[in-house]
């Protein structure tokens, strides 16, 4: 590693709030296979083996700071703000506080496309840095670096979280794409009426693009567009003229 990369990442470590011991593997965390496919410079690896780790270490962290802060909430409850907190879209949103995509390695191809503001290169980039620091230093320091970033996200409030409302932002999306609404309906529903579990299909354009299942129609919903957001977010990187 160069001597102006090792000083790059020591700007993005004082930004996370967290020093490598291995530097190495937060220089493997921020390169993108696009960099390897174009560079033969020997023993330099992708992060998407990072990306598969850090995507479970995400859910356990996200899992044991929802259970220390919300002791009353139920299993459903959790899993629903743990979804809202570890998709695409905030994960994106976390790298880009960092500047990530500044930092990131990319074949020229995708720097061309703007991969450096690509939602999914950008997520799956974060979820390789915690695999970093997990591999670093182990789970205790993933999960107070976890704690540190996602912690002033809950204390915004928790019912803000439980119920953002991804219809809205699918509505717009769905307009700038497609010049029309989405359409949900009512695919399934099982379980005694006291706990009854909702599946709600959704379709844009005469595609249906995903469903969603929750305890409530609306929750269903809800999990649908966040579903379809994701889908038409590789459809918009796939169309960069789409902004």
């Amino acid at each position: 590693m160069g001597a102006d990369r090792a000083e790059k990442l020591r700007m993005l470590e004082a930004e996370i709030g967290y020093t490598f011991s291995d530097r190495g593997l937060l220089d493997t965390a921020l390169t993108h296979r696009s960099f390897i496919n174009e560079n033969s410079e020997p023993g330099i690896m992708d992060n998407e083996r990072l990306e598969f780790l850090g995507d479970a270490v995400l859910d356990l962290c996200i899992s044991d700071l929802l259970m220390q802060k919300y002791p009353d909430f139920n299993e459903g409850q959790l899993s629903r703000m743990r979804s809202l907190l570890v998709n695409e879209h905030p994960l994106a949103a976390m790298g880009r506080k960092f500047s990530l995509g500044g930092y990131l390695r990319l074949g020229k191809g995708e720097e061309s496309s703007g991969g450096r503001e690509k939602n999914s290169i950008l997520s799956n980039a974060f979820e390789a840095l915690v695999a970093a620091v997990y591999l670093d230093s182990g789970y205790n320091t993933a999960f107070a670096v976890l704690k540190k970033l996602f912690e002033p996200l809950l204390d915004r409030g928790a019912t803000d979280m439980l119920f953002r409302d991804f219809k809205t932002q699918l509505q717009e999306v769905s307009q700038e794409l497609f010049k029309t609404i989405p359409r949900y309906s009512l695919k399934n529903e099982y379980g005694p009426d006291h706990d009854k579990t909702f599946v709600i299909q959704l379709a844009i354009a005469d595609r249906v693009f995903t469903s969603g299942a929750g305890k409530s129609k609306k929750e269903a919903e809800q999990e649908a567009a966040r579903k379809a957001l994701e889908e038409l977010d590789i459809i918009k990187s796939k169309n960069p003229s789409h902004g």
